[in-house]
């Protein structure tokens, strides 16, 4: 009998230890790679939401959901009507700024702020996935970067703001404020208040206190918010208090996340990494997501701002952002089942696609500042998208032919089968890849003196033009091409072929830091594109695409 229970004592543990291990999940960094700044997230149940920022890129505002923390498949974009919104008249790095998500009581809100056109706004859904409601645009609400607190039917909203009285003792002196709503109107009652002033100790001249998120634990109201503007010197900071409205204390070890202090030549950077908002994970403990970048030399990256993910401890009542380590790592080791999404193409790790356009787009892509269907659809050809050519370019704030996806990795390609045909030399159509209205490559088919030629633009800040960079003839009996762009760092290589998978080199290896956030400016990143325009003419031509492809692979990722 005793013989009996300890194999079966053994067994049970040997199951326990066997179900442990199969559990185990490896949380791969970035979570969200490429273009996807300013994460916010809620947890519903075992169901995990978050929202990054799109500026004038639309559908504005994505909607991830999670089951695991580690994969994520976006359900909407929450802004995805021109009746909501549009960013039309906008330059790149304007629209939409750094939007949170809330639940309470069986209503999903996200909080945004459109920087040009009304300020401060909510929006509100029953369902995650849509739709959400039009704005209400908070005029009292002055400032940016919203996020709301629930409790006991209150509701109250956090922001950045202007220093008292509008007077700025230095540059990048900010506040952060809160104001009480009414839960039913979600308008504005009684006054506001400031929390912060400058940041944890004004006396050093702290700057761009910004992305606050308040929480409650253990009694203790706590107030986190990013410092140190979003580059190099970002960094997340905590407060805390027993009392919504303050005072709020700064924790002594501040900040809890940087990675200021580092080398920036050491091995795979993570770098200006904050912008934080904490979440519980599956196994109840904390965890952080935060915007990072992974410059390729120096502060030069094309990616973007992407979302990170670190474990969080509580020390003394007080959250630590990656506790055990120095710098942030691109893999994290949790105990719990790992869930994948069905039916989307992968949008995190290294992958590679080759997706045929049916009868509708996926939720990667973008357009520049609104949807007009008007000038592309999948009806004029079977099994292919078909593009107006428009007199709207992309060098301009309109809404030009052009359908991007973002630039996940560092060692990436995009491309694409193209079949298009012209004899006029203001009609082209073709790959893009794009960083803002003056920093891109344009490759293209067009006409030239009586022949059709392939083409490569690069975009001119001092001109607000393009030069031509090459360009070689086709036999003028081809209609049919294929694109190929790509890039390894900051170089980026263009290819063409007549025949599927017979490349021809256009140029190799031209200057990738001119697409950089750090030379181009702003708060975007890289996006491959399709692209067609008849340069300030009108014209009935077209160009069809028969699919996009997408492949990147990077060392930092596991196949």
């Amino acid at each position: 009998m005793q013989k009996t229970h300890t194999l079966l004592s053994c067994l049970i543990v040997l199951l326990f230890l066997f179900s442990n291990t199969s559990a185990q999940v490896t949380l791969k960094n970035p979570i969200l790679p490429g273009f996807y700044p300013d994460p916010a997230i809620c947890r519903v149940g075992t169901d995990y939401y978050m929202v990054t920022s799109t500026f004038v890129y639309f559908p504005g505002i994505p909607v991830f959901h999670s089951k695991d923390l580690k994969n994520w498949k976006q359900i909407t974009s929450a802004i995805d009507r021109p009746s909501q919104m549009d960013f039309m008249g906008e330059q790149i790095s304007r629209g939409l700024f750094a939007p949170a998500i809330n639940y309470y009581k069986g209503t999903f809100y996200i909080t945004c702020t459109n920087i040009d056109k009304g300020g401060n706004f909510i929006i509100t859904a029953k369902n995650p996935a849509g739709p959400w409601s039009d704005p209400i645009y908070l005029k009292e609400v002055k400032g940016i970067d919203p996020s709301l607190y629930f409790e006991d039917d209150k509701v109250f909203i956090i922001y950045n703001s202007d220093p008292p009285d509008y007077k700025s003792l230095y540059s990048g002196h900010r506040t952060v404020k809160i104001y009480e709503l009414d839960l039913a109107t979600l308008k504005p009652i009684g006054t506001e208040k400031m929390l912060v002033n400058g940041g944890v100790d004004i006396s050093k001249k702290p700057v761009w206190i910004e992305a606050p998120h308040i929480y409650k634990r253990n009694g203790y109201y706590y107030l986190m918010a990013a410092e140190g503007g979003t580059s190099v010197n970002h960094s997340e900071v905590i407060f805390r208090s027993k009392d919504v409205r303050g005072p709020f204390i700064p924790y002594e070890k501040n900040p809890i996340l940087t990675q200021r202090q580092l080398d920036p030549k050491r091995k795979n950077p993570i770098s200006s990494v904050g912008h934080a908002d904490l979440v519980d994970g599956p196994d109840g403990n904390t965890y952080a997501v935060f915007l990072g970048v992974r410059p390729y030399e120096g502060d030069f990256y094309n990616t973007g701002r992407e979302v990170f993910i670190a474990p969080v401890k509580w020390i003394n009542d007080w959250p630590v952002i990656n506790p055990d380590h120095v710098e942030v790592q691109y893999e994290y080791k949790v105990n719990w089942k790992e869930v994948k999404p069905d039916n989307q193409l992968p949008i995190t790790g290294n992958f590679d696609f080759k997706a045929p356009f049916k009868d509708s787009l996926s939720t990667a892509f973008l357009f520049l500042r609104t949807h007009n269907p008007s000038w592309y659809n999948f009806k004029d050809n079977k099994d292919a998208l078909t593009i107006k050519l428009l007199p709207q370019t992309i060098l301009e704030k309109g809404n030009p032919a052009f359908i991007g996806r973002r630039q996940q990795h560092l060692l990436s390609s995009a491309s694409t089968e193209m079949s298009f045909s012209t004899t006029k030399a203001n009609e082209k159509a073709g790959m893009v890849i794009f960083q803002n209205e003056n920093h891109f490559y344009f490759m293209c088919k067009s006409y030239d003196k009586g022949k059709d030629v392939i083409q490569l633009f690069k975009g001119n800040p001092a001109t607000d033009k393009m030069d031509l960079l090459k360009q070689v003839e086709l036999p003028s009996t081809q209609k049919n091409l294929y694109f190929k762009i790509s890039s390894e760092g900051d170089a980026y290589s263009f290819w063409y072929a007549l025949q599927e998978n017979n490349w021809k080199p256009l140029a190799d290896k031209i200057d990738g830091k001119y697409l950089s956030t750090l030379v181009a400016k702003g708060f975007v990143g890289a996006l491959y594109g399709m692209y067609a325009t008849s340069e300030g003419q009108s014209t009935d031509n077209k160009a069809v695409y028969k699919w996009f492809g997408y492949s990147g692979n990077d060392s930092t990722y596991e196949k």
